[in-house]
């Protein structure tokens, strides 16, 4: 999968890394940019998976996310990685390239810094979502076969 790339950078926003590399970035909360370093709700990250048309609980690893602020300016809700998934799923992502990323066996970094991630909406009331720095998942491997059969459930 080529990276995705920001046309504002110089090259690729998010890289496909080595497990060694993830484990290094992961393991650690503090290599996060920005002032604040907070993991999604349960709650949220539930919501995420109905939104991607998955099973309850497939998504059972934290759910990182950082940034100069962790709420909307405009109604209060703590930002996350629902705000991520909404956001790309309303403008640019389909929901089993987000689903492959959750659960699959690849390992993506997002290296967007010292940058916000750009077109994020809050989930509750869509107002835009402007310092949001980075996000992390450590994904829960799925077996590519019953990967497969999560992916073909969202597009049934």
């Amino acid at each position: 999968m080529p990276p995705k790339t920001n046309p504002k950078s110089q090259g690729p926003a998010t890289r496909e890394v080595s497990p060694e590399v993830f484990k290094l970035v992961y393991d650690s909360p503090h290599s996060l940019p920005g002032q604040h370093r907070w993991v999604t709700q349960d709650e949220d990250v539930r919501t995420i998976e109905k939104l991607l048309g998955i099973p309850e609980k497939s998504i059972g690893a934290p759910l990182w996310v950082s940034g100069d602020t962790r709420h909307c300016p405009k109604c209060g809700r703590e930002t996350n990685w629902l705000d991520i998934v909404s956001s790309a799923v309303a403008k640019t992502h389909q929901k089993s390239l987000l689903v492959e990323v959750i659960l699959g066996e690849r390992k993506y970094v997002n290296v967007e810094v010292p940058r916000a991630i750009a077109d994020l909406s809050c989930y509750k009331c869509q107002a835009p979502i402007v310092d949001l720095r980075s996000f992390k998942c450590h994904n829960w491997a799925y077996a590519r076969p019953a990967l497969l059969e999560v992916i073909e459930g969202i597009s049934a």
